[in-house]
């Protein structure tokens, strides 16, 4: 790959932050006498930004009142709680160091709110990434590709010269809407067997076969 930056997303990708989002959505259910979630469901649930986990973690036909109040003690809770159990992948810090050595410069684009993605990009991964973008007023969620294509103007540069690394269906399609070359990693949320369904070429299994295809 012809690749001069390299966007990771960050739950299930750069951090595993499951335990965290499982344990605020458990939270947020049962402040409103609704059924807890187990983590193997909440793997289904995030990506797409913490109101639609509210939304897919409360019964179906819940109401929208219900939904938002779920949604905001959740938001609340996380924005208190989103390092608790949070740590990164085995190896990526290491890996991500190691492209930008290599002269690729290095993002995150996620759905997470932005808050969050700040935080965590200071505290896990001190200097290691040009630009870091979560959910952000003004910019559609992935997958559309408005953060991308902000990342790609902020850095300056081309689509063509760019790489999109995420471990969910959102990904895959993120980086499609954006005109970008996309690796899954399987260490994720959702795993090869699904990336596979999901249609991704390209599928690393451990953080260091980035070096590999990359550098």
């Amino acid at each position: 790959m012809n690749c001069r930056l390299a966007i990771f997303d960050m739950d299930g990708t750069i951090l595993n932050t499951i335990e965290d989002l499982t344990v605020a959505t458990n939270y947020a259910l049962k402040k409103h006498g609704l059924p807890e979630v187990t983590v193997e469901e909440e793997y289904y649930f995030v990506g797409n930004g913490l109101y639609t986990t509210a939304k897919r973690a409360t019964p179906e036909g819940t109401d929208e009142a219900m939904v938002q109040a779920v949604y905001e003690d959740l938001f609340a809770f996380y924005k208190e709680h989103n390092e608790d159990h949070t740590r990164p992948y085995e190896g990526i810090t290491d890996v991500i160091r190691k492209l930008r050595e290599a002269g690729i410069k290095t993002a995150v684009v996620s759905n997470k709110a932005d808050y969050a993605v700040q935080s965590l990009v200071e505290k896990y991964f001190p200097d290691c990434f040009d630009k870091a973008m979560g959910e952000t007023k003004g910019f559609a969620l992935k997958p559309e590709k408005d953060m991308v294509d902000e990342i790609l103007k902020c850095i300056g540069v081309s689509k063509e010269e760019a790489v999109y690394i995420g471990d969910s269906n959102v990904d895959l399609l993120t980086a499609e809407n954006a005109g970008m070359d996309c690796i899954a990693v399987s260490w994720g949320f959702r795993g090869r067997e699904k990336l596979t369904e999901y249609g991704a070429k390209t599928i690393v299994d451990r953080p260091e076969e980035l070096l590999v295809l990359l550098v």
